[in-house]
């Protein structure tokens, strides 16, 4: 009995609810999160090339064909689209940063489609953007004089885009001033899936990066068409952001790197469209 008294007392001791409490730590105020990343490939090659095969051009790695994420050989029809990608890798230095391969990796999405997308459907994605085109919102608060200088700037600079976009494709898209969307007649809607439709496949997924990067229609179709530069679309599209900075202040490490890389996607997209709506035919000419 002793025995179980003693083996009684010492599970009391060892409970949690029994035995004393430690005192408290003080907590402290701040904290530290590491957040680890996966670092970029070294490159593995020295030289880089094209090989022409089946009709075809393929890029090969010190004699290695470069294949896509899942596997499949890359291959592009056009010459200059091949070249191009070629020279992104073998622009890369010690470490292959491909985020920053926007060529390569449209190819990739041309090629693999992962998300199965057929043209038309790509088409009414692009579409879905043009009742939130950023240069049909336009500054509302009249009472504001910051806000009315911004307005008048919006005026001048994305009014004449928008005019030329309705009488290039023969519609009628109006700026807004309100809280709600633009009306869009399905007309103009119409107009607009008939000139996409007639690019191919390929070229549709460079509009939709233009697009997505742009957040515009109107911008990329005038970019495309070289009625403005890839330099003047990005400054118009971030029209109300580069206005509000001269305003502000600038902060170089942040919008300067931002304006780079929209100017890196869009010149990339745009670049994309026209390699794979051009073709290019070479006859010998006959000596004889």
């Amino acid at each position: 009995m002793r025995r179980l008294s003693i083996f009684r007392n010492t599970l009391q001791m060892l409970s949690p609810l029994t035995r004393p409490k430690a005192p408290l730590l003080p907590q402290a105020s701040s904290h530290v999160v590491f957040r680890c990343y996966a670092a970029p490939p070294k490159r593995f090659y020295k030289h880089t090339g094209v090989l022409y095969c089946d009709g075809q051009y393929e890029i090969t790695l010190d004699q290695r064909k470069l294949k896509t994420p899942k596997g499949t050989v890359f291959r592009v029809k056009s010459e200059p689209l091949a070249l191009a990608v070629a020279l992104e890798w073998d622009s890369q230095k010690e470490r292959i940063l491909q985020t920053d391969m926007h060529l390569s990796s449209l190819c990739n999405t041309a090629l693999d489609n992962p998300n199965h997308i057929v043209k038309f459907d790509a088409v009414q994605q692009i579409l879905s953007f043009l009742e939130t085109d950023t240069i049909l919102y336009q500054s509302a608060d009249d009472d504001n004089p910051n806000a009315q200088a911004l307005y008048d700037m919006q005026v001048r600079e994305w009014n004449p885009i928008i005019n030329w976009f309705n009488e290039r494709f023969g519609v009628d898209l109006q700026p807004t001033r309100d809280i709600g969307s633009p009306h869009v007649s399905d007309e103009s809607k119409a107009a607009i899936q008939r000139h996409l439709l007639s690019y191919n496949d390929w070229a549709i997924h460079g509009f939709c990066f233009a697009v997505d990067t742009l957040k515009s229609i109107i911008l990329t179709l005038a970019c495309v068409e070289r009625l403005i530069t890839v330099e003047q679309a990005v400054l118009l599209s971030r029209l109300e952001e580069e206005y509000q900075s001269g305003y502000w202040g600038r902060v170089e490490w942040a919008h300067d790197l931002n304006q780079q890389q929209m100017q890196g996607r869009v010149a990339a997209a745009v670049l994309f469209i026209h390699l794979n709506s051009s073709s290019v035919a070479v006859r010998r000419k006959d000596t004889t």
